[in-house]
């Protein structure tokens, strides 16, 4: 038990600046609070005792705002980092030195009383906001960015952003997450699209010259140069 505790010291002191001395993480951070009152409520779980569980799990959740189910199973090292608003399902599988931020949900998406909530590997990053539902798995060193919505199994190692989450490549899987540097797939699409679309409107452009028509485009023009503004970030695309 001393170990665990250990290492649950050790582990937060590793991954938040912030932590200044055993005694501030004792007692000022909610999702150290929240895994300890947990591992309490899974122990009497898993002894059949389920409504002391569910009370000692909702005392947990009020006075944390963090919801985990007594009967989620959750490794060594888990860190939950300002985190308010963290759900964790019943039949959740987490790993070693899994990482969530504020917000993150682990959910189920059936009624049926069988697996239903994720399976997380070893070493997960999961930013703020973002939401894993179903009975699907997570593979190790994997990273999910900020507001994403996985809903399908993602391979270990892998890097994941977007509604639905997408796999992208950002050439850092075994950093932890730098959300201003996550590639976007909608604004790579549409980037595509406005390249080729340069491209046919100069083609287009000589036609009408050679024709002696040339309409105007202003309208278009500014539409397009707003939304280049939403999607380049104030970069050229």
């Amino acid at each position: 038990m001393f170990k665990g505790i250990r290492e649950d010291l050790q582990s937060i002191r590793a991954r938040d600046p912030a932590a200044r001395s055993p005694l501030e993480i004792i007692l000022c951070y909610p999702g150290l609070q929240a895994l300890w009152f947990h591992r309490i409520a899974h122990l009497l779980w898993t002894h059949k005792m389920r409504f002391s569980a569910r009370l000692l799990s909702t005392w947990n959740r009020f006075f944390t705002n963090i919801e985990i189910h007594p009967g989620a199973t959750i490794g060594r090292r888990f860190f939950i980092d300002h985190g308010a608003g963290v759900v964790i399902g019943e039949t959740a599988e987490i790993g070693d030195d899994v990482l969530l931020y504020a917000g993150v949900v682990l959910g189920g998406t059936s009624l049926e009383k069988k697996k239903r909530h994720p399976t997380i590997g070893n070493r997960v990053v999961i930013g703020s906001g973002a939401v894993v539902l179903g009975a699907i798995t997570i593979g190790d060193d994997v990273k999910i960015g900020s507001g994403s919505v996985v809903v399908k199994s993602v391979p270990e190692g892998q890097t994941v952003v977007g509604i639905p989450g997408r796999v992208v490549d950002n050439g850092h899987h075994n950093m932890d997450l730098e959300h201003g540097q996550l590639p976007d797939p909608v604004a790579q699409a549409i980037r595509l699209i406005l390249g080729e679309q340069d491209l046919l409107k100069d083609r287009i452009s000589k036609l009408e010259q050679a024709s002696g028509s040339v309409p105007t485009l202003e309208y278009y023009n500014d539409a397009r140069k707003s939304l280049v503004r939403q999607f380049s970030d104030g970069e050229g695309i």
